[in-house]
């Protein structure tokens, strides 16, 4: 049996850059912390369905409430010192769930929207967005209707505005959010550029 369900698809940009800068180790070290930082942010009836590498599916019967998670995750992401931007789409709409699993045009359509956020932003469908019933936290901005691959009909995209951080840099390198100039390393040349280590400000340099 199908039943409505608001779902959130997100992940970390700039993932693989990290694990190539950083090392296996760290990168395990850092969705450790994501997974915690996620378990953090649920609000009201939102639970983290599964995670697969640096994706997470959390889910709501509550449209409000996964909007809520949505908002209260990129807070605590941006207040984390040294990590990655999150991303990611919601959409609202029939699941049929067997054996915990979920199957459905829903789903894949939540990943397609997902897959077109940019680092820091969420993205929602016309139905999500129709589905919550207190949006005055936020601001929604349609970017268009979108084609989505294996999806019959276009769909209308609105970007989540949600507050970030006035400074805000990322290591070119490695991509991870650099929250506080004081704690980072500068470009030699270049002041509007900054590192999370020597390493990545060596690695920048031999790329050049």
């Amino acid at each position: 049996m199908e039943q409505n369900i608001a779902i959130l698809i997100a992940d970390l940009s700039g993932y693989t850059a990290l694990t190539e800068s950083h090392g296996a180790s760290s990168a395990a070290d850092l969705i450790d912390k994501y997974v915690e930082l996620v378990n953090n942010s649920l609000v009201g009836s939102s639970r983290l369905h599964q995670r697969v590498g640096d994706e997470v599916m959390i889910v709501s019967d509550s449209a409000d409430h996964l909007l809520s998670t949505a908002g209260v995750l990129l807070q605590n992401v941006f207040r984390e010192y040294n990590f990655l931007q999150v991303h990611g789409g919601l959409h609202y709409g029939k699941i049929l769930i067997r054996n915990d699993h979920f199957f459905g045009s829903t789903l894949n359509l939540t990943s397609r929207i997902a897959s077109k956020a940019q680092p820091g932003v969420f993205l929602c469908s016309k139905d999500f967005l129709d589905a919550v019933t207190n949006r005055e936290p936020y601001l929604f901005r349609s970017i268009g209707n979108h084609n989505f691959k294996n999806v019959s009909d276009e769909s209308e995209v609105f970007e989540i505005a949600m507050e970030k951080p006035e400074s805000l840099h990322v290591d070119p390198v490695c991509r991870m959010l650099l929250t506080d100039p004081a704690k980072c390393i500068s470009h030699p040349d270049r002041a509007d550029i900054f590192f999370c280590s020597s390493n990545c400000l060596e690695i920048f340099i031999g790329r050049q």
